[in-house]
């Protein structure tokens, strides 16, 4: 990370694992619907193919 003045480290790490979390936590709760996705776009590439 850049040194920047007026910032403290350990409020900057602390801040970046909770971003972290927060994105780790949003793909979770995102994987039930892969499947729905993966069908909808397969349908739909079966669809312009024929």
């Amino acid at each position: 990370m850049t040194r920047v003045a007026g910032r403290n480290v350990v409020i900057s790490w602390i801040a970046a694992v909770l971003c972290i979390g927060v994105v780790g936590a949003l793909i979770w709760f995102s994987m039930p619907i892969v499947p729905v996705v993966a069908s909808f776009v397969g349908d739909v590439l079966r669809s312009t193919l024929r």
